[in-house]
């Protein structure tokens, strides 16, 4: 069976024909083969429609449990990127921009990429883009961080990828240097649940973390991007009773819900 690796939203996305030999299965955002219908266009899509730990999810600060986080160790560090249009999204692939540590453990930041809107919602509220900054640790354990960008001045850490987005399916361009550290928010809140791609095949057991404050893009940066991809966003998934829990600043933090423990992320 023939399987073709794309990085993309969150993510490594492993698309795979169901015939042995076939080309990878299409999908999309609109049409027939959009988000709903993810799960029946591939056996191995089932997990899109029948997983119990899906993403995105709503994030409904007054619902979650408050304390017990620290803030993320990030080593983020300034390296060549590659700016490519995947056909799903603009996506930077990072060979050497450092890691970030979660649950002690060190992932390494693969590459960060786009959506417009954002896919997490914060109180029921999308952000006109995100950023998910995609991270691996050996083969099989997933990390993603988000962050949210709302419209205000011009990001001038995206400058060069706004500027040079490139308009067609599989080209690319080279950064010679992008410091991902550039587009993390100062405030270090952030909520942590266990979801999965958001992609095909909707991969489970990936950590998310969804910082809290957003960052500012300008409209023409945000009108650039979506001349190329108008929508490219999956639909909230159900919570189905997982634990989310909410990093805040120690004399921020209340005491938690029931069942509130300090998971040491």
């Amino acid at each position: 069976m023939k399987f073709t690796y794309f990085f993309a939203s969150i993510a490594v996305v492993l698309a795979t024909s169901a015939q042995a030999g076939g080309p990878p299965t299409e999908w999309g955002y609109e049409g027939p083969k959009d988000a709903r219908h993810w799960g029946q266009l591939d056996p191995l899509f089932k997990t899109c429609s029948v997983g119990k730990r899906q993403s995105p999810i709503n994030l409904d600060v007054a619902e979650v449990e408050k304390g017990g986080l620290k803030p993320i160790p990030f080593t983020y560090k300034a390296g060549p990127a590659e700016v490519l249009n995947n056909g799903h999204t603009i996506m930077m692939n990072l060979a050497n921009s450092g890691s970030a540590r979660f649950d002690g453990l060190e992932y390494r930041l693969v590459n960060v990429h786009f959506h417009t809107p954002s896919e997490e919602k914060i109180n029921s509220m999308k952000a006109h883009m995100s950023a998910h900054f995609f991270h691996r640790a050996g083969d099989l354990k997933l990390a993603v961080v988000a962050v949210m960008f709302k419209l205000g001045k011009e990001n001038a850490a995206l400058k060069a990828m706004f500027d040079n987005m490139p308009e067609k399916e599989g080209k690319k361009f080279a950064l010679t240097s992008f410091n991902p550290a550039d587009i993390l928010p100062a405030d270090p809140t952030y909520f942590f649940y266990v979801g999965s791609l958001t992609e095909p095949p909707c991969t489970e057991d990936v950590k998310w973390y969804v910082m809290k404050t957003p960052l500012e893009i300008s409209f023409a940066q945000l009108d650039a991007f979506k001349k190329l991809y108008r929508m490219n966003a999956r639909y909230t998934q159900a919570i189905n009773g997982r634990r989310i829990q909410m990093m805040v600043p120690d004399a921020e933090a209340a005491p938690a819900g029931t069942g509130s423990k300090a998971s040491g992320h």
